[in-house]
């Protein structure tokens, strides 16, 4: 059923798709509560990044770092007033298919902190967001 909803974005690059980001309420997201890694940390009204995935052919040049700071961005526009997601947290480098969850280390940048690790190598992060101010009137 199409409840208007967006489950995600995608990032383009001369017209042709090279990202996507999948975000949103976290209720929205029926696997995060039956997770042993992803269920609710508590009762906040959270918006959730579940999934990243980057071309192979534009890996390397910042997108998901571009498409995280789009995610933030969507959601304060949609009134998400706190955000969350459930990156890889690992000291080697890992094969882009298991990283579909993004690596902590561009959360880190984008000011998440970690609020709970159920695993050893997979944090929860937040970040918690302020409305954008209306430009002043002249």
């Amino acid at each position: 059923m199409d409840r208007g909803s967006v489950p995600g974005l995608i990032g383009y690059d001369d017209g042709v798709p090279v990202a996507w980001v999948s975000l949103g309420p976290r209720g929205d997201y029926a696997k995060l509560r039956r997770s042993p890694v992803m269920k609710p940390v508590d009762d906040q009204p959270v918006w959730s990044i579940v999934c990243f995935f980057v071309d192979r052919n534009a890996r390397g040049r910042g997108l998901s770092q571009r498409m995280l700071e789009a995610a933030v961005d969507y959601a304060r526009s949609r009134g998400a007033r706190l955000v969350e997601a459930y990156p890889v947290d690992k000291d080697q480098r890992s094969h882009p298919d298991d990283m579909f969850f993004g690596a902590k280390s561009i959360y880190d940048r984008a000011g998440f902190r970690e609020v709970a690790r159920r695993r050893p190598t997979r944090p929860v992060v937040r970040k918690s967001l302020r409305p954008r101010r209306a430009a002043a009137r002249r």
